[in-house]
């Protein structure tokens, strides 16, 4: 329920209160300032409420802008200010000092809105306003200028602006040129007949689950199906931001369910095309394992690299500057997002290969492409790190603490790591990671080897993270870890070499990439990151790692196998049981997540 009180003498012929009505608000009207303050006080705390000057002419787009976007606690346009339950206290503040100081806030403001948003600016309230660009939203101070910006509404078709503004204002060029166009009409369609993002996620994770059991078949028919359904499974994925942005339903729930979908639909596919090519007697499983460890550790370093400096001062750096001018030449734009391979461009790939060609030719050119694309990425982000001069906050060092994902072991062992020197934690992360790495390649299954530099691993774990993370590499920690205990168990399940071990190696990787995606949107959603009892219940990272090694070296190849399925359902289980209880009942602030980076 939202309550909108209008402010001042009514005009006649305006739409507003009916504008205000159409947007799910419950209208009041209130003849002066102190009217407004004793109804503000009448709406119950629970409820959001907006005062808007009745004298406001604009677009319908620009009052569901400032008033209805569920993200922010207060948000204001010209002759309009709301809140949210958050934001109640400091609206009643401000209401409250405008009254006892007899409208003196801001002389030069006329209107008892705009008067209570400068009061509201003055207290760094944190007042959001939007960009409305060619909309219009005013409060004319006399007939003349209502007529003029009556004129000026009738100018610009609001619904034009509204379903272009639906688009990703940033995106790659398949999306951009090849989805888009009409996707925005899908979209508008889906919000006409009061569908909404989450169930239009939905359907494109179930489309694109189809798509993995057609590519299962192993058939050419199958293939091209799946290829086919891969696509539409794409178009629904971009459909369903968009809705959010043309409908402003954005909510931490949406954004964490399109992310996490995004990866379980890829993910699930690469699955069905290994399946598929079991069926033509071609094993593939290794290179469908190393096309999710690969995709998943650039996601990581992309997480990584921007919690770190997303809101880091003196954050410039001479490439960053390069990388500014190169975008006001337009064709590098483009050029630049694609070698990326970003989402669209990378599902495009696999589409047009699955039904064109063979499962492993697919994984061949996945893994070409995305090895470039992180080669290229890491680079440049690890040169900006090294020629920016930023500082790094302690929220930043946090996340980055958390994003290692660190287990009972660490901590055990931080307790003894004291005092030790802690410079360089990403070069201590690197070198425990390729130990373990290099044990597990270079010695034959059953080896201890591996174990020894499993031991190696998680002895140096916690050294990386005596001090904040707030050095100019460290970002690169989490990622090294990641690559550490995926590529461990990559291996490991390689050198095994029985029929069912890459699959469970598959299914473990996986379990554990989700709980690593599902701390990144929990931190990305202001909610803090996963609860210590989960991280110490499936181990940390070096844990599963250590336990992993000894797996291998004490069990024989089928034993392997079926302890390595065991360990991925338990992981899954617990760690989804956890997601799910967590994100149905979260309270944290909405949130709309713009997907994968660009």
């Amino acid at each position: 329920m939202s309550t909108a009180i209008l402010t001042g003498q009514p005009v006649p012929g305006s739409s507003i209160e009916g504008d205000l009505r159409s947007l799910g608000f419950d209208v009041r009207t209130a003849s002066d300032a102190a009217e407004t303050e004793t109804l503000l006080a009448q709406v119950p705390g629970d409820q959001r409420v907006a005062v808007v000057d009745a004298g406001f002419v604009g677009h319908l787009h620009a009052l569901r802008l400032g008033l209805t976007d569920p993200r922010f606690p207060l948000a204001a346009i010209p002759g309009a200010v709301t809140a949210q339950p958050a934001g109640r206290q400091a609206l009643t503040r401000a209401m409250a000092r405008e009254n006892s100081a007899g409208g003196g806030t801001a002389i030069a403001v006329d209107n008892l809105a705009d008067r209570i948003v400068t009061a509201l600016d003055a207290d760094d309230a944190g007042v959001h306003h939007p960009e409305l660009g060619s909309l219009v939203a005013v409060v004319p101070s006399d007939p003349q200028a209502r007529n003029e910006a009556r004129q000026a509404v009738a100018a610009v078709d609001d619904e034009a602006v509204r379903l272009k503004s639906a688009v990703k204002s940033r995106d790659g060029f398949f999306t951009t040129y090849c989805i888009s166009p009409y996707s925005r009409y899908i979209a508008r369609w889906c919000a006409r007949r009061g569908l909404t993002p989450n169930q239009v996620t939905t359907a494109s994770l179930v489309t694109a689950l189809i798509a993995a059991g057609c590519a299962a078949t192993g058939t050419r028919v199958g293939f091209v199906a799946a290829g086919l359904l891969l696509i539409f499974s794409f178009v629904l994925d971009c459909t369903d931001g968009q809705l959010a942005r043309y409908s402003l339903q954005y909510s931490t729930l949406g954004a964490w369910l399109d992310a996490t979908f995004d990866r379980a639909k890829e993910y699930a596919y690469y699955a069905g095309l290994a399946l598929g090519a079991a069926r033509g007697g071609d094993d593939v499983w290794a290179l469908a394992l190393g096309a999710m460890v690969l995709q998943t550790c650039r996601h990581v370093v992309d997480f990584s690299f921007n919690e770190a400096n997303h809101d880091a001062t003196a954050n410039t750096s001479p490439t960053a500057a390069l990388s500014d001018k190169l975008d006001s030449v337009g064709w590098t734009v483009w050029v630049r997002r694609m070698i990326v391979l970003p989402i669209g461009e990378r599902w495009a790939m696999i589409a047009v290969l699955t039904a064109l060609t063979t499962p492993r030719i697919t994984f061949y050119a996945l893994l070409i492409g995305c090895a470039f694309a992180a080669t290229y990425t890491t680079a440049g982000r690890v040169l900006r790190s090294l020629t920016r001069k930023a500082q790094r906050t302690d929220r930043a060092a946090k996340a980055l603490a958390d994003l290692t994902d660190s287990g009972p072991l660490a901590e055990l062992l931080s307790r003894f790591t004291r005092g030790l020197p802690g410079r360089g934690p990403a070069y201590v992360a690197f070198a425990a990671g390729a130990l373990v790495v290099l044990g597990a390649a270079l010695s034959p299954y059953g080896s201890w080897w591996p174990v020894l530099g499993a031991g190696v691993y998680v002895l140096l774990s916690p050294v990386a993270l005596q001090r904040p993370l707030k050095g100019a590499l460290d970002w690169l920690v989490p990622p090294f870890f990641r690559a550490a205990e995926y590529g461990t168990v990559l291996i490991l399940a390689a050198k095994a070499d029985v029929n069912g071990a890459l699959p469970a190696a598959f299914g473990l990787v996986a379990a554990v990439a989700y709980h690593h995606y599902d701390t990144v949107y929990r931190i990305r959603g202001n909610a803090g990151a996963s609860p210590a009892w989960l991280v110490r219940a499936i181990g940390g990272h070096e844990g599963r790692t250590l336990l992993v090694t000894v797996l291998a070296a004490a069990l024989t190849a089928s034993q392997f196998k079926v302890a390595l399925t065991a360990l991925a359902v338990a992981v899954a289980l617990v760690v989804l049981v956890e997601s799910i209880r967590f994100w149905v009942s979260s309270g944290a602030p909405a949130v709309h997540d713009e997907g994968e980076p660009a």
